[in-house]
């Protein structure tokens, strides 16, 4: 770390563990924070990357009715699955865990009686959607139907995938059991706790119009006209259900803390948890108002998520914060929020058997390949279409064509015509230097938009300049040039090198593995990056699986360095597997 680093948390949005994830999850919601956190790390700054299986929500005891199994053994099968995808993709999250942990139930509990406290939290009873087939109420994830604001008909109890806006299960048209089909469901009284965001409007209104100018437009707008229409009202944080963290006051024992109240608060449990498996409070650098209120709080989701993020959340804080006495967190930074990555002109849907699984397609292609294709697709700013086509295109005549043709060449023709080690230079010319200032200004420019989390132009450049370095070979041509002038070659030879090894780092945050292999091929004898691992934590709720990083091992570091005249080269493999079409386009058809 430098003087000037910052502590920098970056909350992952917590995925249901009720099946294999779909590529349209990844490129939204988690590979962009683990390109930032890569990022940040090499930029010296001190990074907290959490998250973890949300265990609680009704899609989970809806497949495991499905299955036939209890919940907690779906809970098992799918977090493993994930886990085992993030470590196939290369996530590197310093703790990824689940909310069914002992330390997961003590902090949603603790914010439950600080809310009540604060006089945030109130009882009263619901009017709310009873199954009279099955017998029991339906939780807002058990009812479907039609949106009242836009009319989409496959609306969610709680919330519209379609126009994004969120409403009470009693407001949907067309309401129908997603237990039984029933759709002459009753409406009956049940009483619950509130959480009061009526009295959060105007906070929120006044914290979301300052200082927010680095939001992206899709998420400032979509707040903005959320709080203007000042419809925040109390919502519901309990549920007539046996799965789920326990409310801590007695003559409860019927009724669970509702899965959109306690999933959120993973991002400050998770952070716990890391600090409880480090022996320490350092969690409390990131977290902790009154320890370090500049440490930066980002939150990756998708879009659906926008209003728990920059309207519930942050109202969960104010809440929290709002009492004589104790500890004070701080709010979010940012919030970057991906829009949809379509496909067959449709949202990926497991139930529609519109998706492609996470972990099926990384045992089919390389994980830098994944990598690359999603960033160069990213629905940053508006939804975007993924394609078997368009993937082959990448892959073949941009990352193989570009990129990976430029460093296995140079690698192998440097390995074979000097020896095996890094040329010495002569004088450079003009056009060395031109080169090599145009790839090393990539460090601002890149480093530039990594910062601000704009991933997809930052590709769209490194690969513009990896092809001014193939401009540049073919112009001093040095496989020719060897003949007549070893000298010259020597130095236009070294000059791309020293601009591939620039432009592995470059590339890193998005292609890891492959920049890792090209470091060692380049010489030098420490790894970039630090290496994942997973454990088994026991505690009073039993053993969960989790994932960790150790990056104390990693050397890469952002900074435009000097490859060092004489250092020995490893031979070099190829970096990137080239596609079969005909193969690929196979899975169009699956």
């Amino acid at each position: 770390m430098t003087d000037q680093s910052r502590k920098i948390l970056v909350g992952v949005a917590w995925p249901y563990v009720n099946g294999e994830k779909h590529i349209g999850q990844i490129a939204g919601a988690y590979l962009p924070p683990d390109i930032f956190a890569r990022y940040q790390r090499m930029a010296g700054n001190d990074v907290l990357m959490v998250s973890g299986s949300d265990t609680h929500g009704t899609p989970i005891t809806l497949q495991a009715e499905k299955e036939g199994i209890p919940p907690a053994a779906v809970v098992e099968k799918y977090h493993k699955l994930f886990v085992e995808g993030c470590v196939a993709m290369g996530l590197t999250f310093d703790l990824y865990t689940h909310t069914d942990t002992q330390n997961h139930w003590e902090v949603t509990q603790q914010l439950f009686l600080r809310h009540l406290e604060n006089g945030y939290i109130y009882q009263d009873t619901q009017k709310q959607w009873y199954d009279g087939q099955s017998g029991r109420f339906l939780a807002d994830r058990y009812v479907e139907g039609t949106c009242p604001f836009c009319g989409f008909t496959d609306a969610r109890g709680d919330q519209c995938d379609n126009c994004g806006r969120i409403y009470d299960a009693l407001e949907l048209k067309n309401p129908r059991s997603k237990i039984t089909g029933n759709t002459n469901l009753e409406v009956r009284e049940t009483e619950h706790f509130f959480l009061d965001l009526g009295k959060l409007n105007e906070p929120l209104s006044q914290w979301v119009e300052t200082g927010k100018e680095h939001w992206r437009p899709n998420v400032i707008n979509f707040t903005k006209g959320q709080l203007a229409l000042k419809e925040l009202r109390g919502r519901p944080i309990t549920r007539d259900i046996d799965w789920g963290v326990t409310i801590p006051l007695p003559g409860f024992e019927g009724k669970r803390i509702y899965v959109w109240y306690d999933a959120v608060i993973g991002y400050l449990s998770a952070a716990i948890e890391w600090g409880k498996l480090t022996d320490s409070d350092a969690w409390r650098e990131w977290w902790d108002a009154d320890i370090n209120p500049d440490a930066l709080i980002y939150n990756f989701i998708g879009k659906d998520n926008i209003p728990f993020h920059t309207v519930i959340w942050p109202g969960m804080l104010m809440a929290y914060n709002d009492g004589e006495g104790g500890e004070k967190f701080n709010l979010p930074y940012d919030v970057p929020a991906n829009e949809y990555l379509n496909f067959r002109g449709m949202q990926f849907s497991t139930s529609r058997g519109n998706v492609i699984g996470f972990n099926s397609v990384l045992r089919e292609f390389q994980a830098d390949a994944w990598r690359y294709a999603l960033t160069a697709v990213a629905p940053e700013n508006s939804d975007s279409e993924f394609t078997w086509p368009d993937f082959v295109e990448r892959i073949n005549n941009e990352l193989v064509a570009n990129w990976g043709n430029l460093a296995n060449r140079m690698l192998g023709f440097a390995y074979k015509r000097f020896d095996g080690v890094v040329p010495t230079p002569g004088e450079l010319d003009q056009a060395d230097t031109d080169l090599l200032d145009e790839v090393k200004y990539g460090f601002k420019s890149v480093g530039a938009l990594y910062n601000a989390a704009r991933f997809k132009p930052a590709l769209q450049e490194i690969r513009r300049l990896s092809q001014r370095v193939n401009q540049y070979l073919n112009e001093k041509a040095p496989w020719q040039s060897i003949k007549t002038d070893p000298a010259a070659a020597a130095t236009s030879v070294y000059v791309a090198l020293q601009a591939i090894d620039w432009l592995k780092t470059l590339w890193s945050p998005i292609l890891p593995h492959s920049s890792e292999a090209l470091h060692s091929y380049l010489g030098y004898p420490d790894p970039l990056f630090g290496c994942q691992y997973t454990e088994e934590v026991e505690d009073a709720r039993g053993t969960h699986l989790v994932l960790r990083y150790d990056h104390s091992g990693a050397s890469g570091h952002w900074q435009a360095g000097t490859l060092p005249p004489g250092q020995t080269l490893k031979e070099p493999q190829p970096l990137f597997i080239k596609l079969d079409p005909a193969e690929v386009l196979g899975e169009e058809a699956a």
